[in-house]
């Protein structure tokens, strides 16, 4: 198998959904001439034409509104946010509209939302924020944040074919700095099924996104001290799998739950609970969360990296929960 960026991964999966189906087209700002603010779609304008690749006016919500008409009359659109915090301007219309609409109607909504999301970049409160607890709350949407190449790929595969609307986080961070070996054949990642990233048996560690690789690296700090520890990553937060996780908590005993997202309210809480009301009497410590803190993204680099949870943050962690 080729090794490929993650950034490319997707983009390599988008290109085979749009040659495999000419009902998938692809809407947003930038993503036709310019191949989209981050050369996801680059070239693809070329190959499928300016009425599959669509480069829209400035306006979020005309994009998800657009899409949602689209898939109602049975197309399968891939509307890109250039950034995930964006996706805010066409809040009504997902969450009141499309989510809503095969409830009310029995209608298939067939819309991907591709959010580039998260911090390390110095991008600010407006372009660095992980918002998908935000949407976890709706019923109707699916929630995808796939941390490797390899997931990228079947996962976007996925989000495209699922009769309902998915919001398709994809981690800025991630995009040239991750490699893995990626099947060129066109394959699909069932959503709702985590993968044990790195095998432990003293913690878990469950997260997604590119906290996957944070987690790992401290993990791998933690073999010092002769503590073995798993990192399980959830794939998919709608669906989640609970089943992995009550497994994976009753296995080790001891929980670290960790994501980019600010704290109250974050999707850990829902993890954190489900864990204390299923499999209490399975654990020797109590749960444990780390995330960001409960402010905006800072734009200082100094400040930024004291809000995004580091290697050193959940070393910390670790070794409180080790001791317990």
């Amino acid at each position: 198998m080729a090794e490929k960026t993650y950034l490319q991964a997707i983009s390599d999966g988008l290109r085979q959904e749009l040659r495999a189906d000419s009902r998938v087209f692809v809407l947003g700002e930038d993503v036709g001439v310019y191949g989209g603010a981050f050369k996801v779609t680059d070239g693809f304008q070329e190959e499928f034409g300016p009425w599959r690749i669509i480069d829209t006016p400035l306006s979020e919500t005309a994009i998800v509104a657009g899409a949602t008409g689209a898939a109602l009359m049975g197309m399968r659109p891939v509307a890109e946010m250039q950034f995930a915090d964006f996706v805010s301007c066409a809040w009504d219309h997902l969450v009141t509209v499309a989510a809503k609409q095969h409830y009310r109607a029995g209608t298939p909504i067939p819309i991907t939302i591709r959010l580039p999301s998260g911090g390390g970049f110095s991008g600010g409160p407006f372009h660095s924020q992980n918002p998908e607890s935000s949407f976890a709350h709706i019923p109707g949407l699916k929630i995808v944040c796939p941390a490797t190449p390899a997931d990228a790929k079947g996962l976007l595969a996925s989000s495209i074919a699922d009769a309902n609307p998915v919001l398709y986080f994809e981690h800025k961070h991630l995009y040239r700095r991750i490699k893995g070996e990626v099947p060129d054949e066109r394959y699909t990642t069932p959503f709702g099924k985590a993968r044990v990233h790195r095998e432990g048996d003293d913690i878990v560690v469950i997260t997604w996104g590119a906290m996957v690789y944070t987690a790992t690296e401290a993990a791998a700090q933690l073999e010092t001290d002769g503590t073995s520890v798993q990192v399980l990553d959830l794939r998919t937060l709608i669906p989640w799998d609970r089943e992995a996780v009550l497994e994976a908590a009753r296995e080790t005993s001891k929980v670290l739950v960790l994501h980019e997202d600010t704290r109250t309210g974050g999707f850990g809480a829902e993890i954190a609970a489900t864990i204390a009301e299923e499999a209490f009497e399975y654990l020797d410590a109590p749960v444990k969360r780390i995330a960001a803190p409960d402010s905006p993204v800072p734009f200082s680099p100094p400040l930024e990296q004291a809000f995004i949870p580091q290697v050193a943050d959940v070393v910390a962690g670790l070794r409180e929960l080790a001791a317990y």
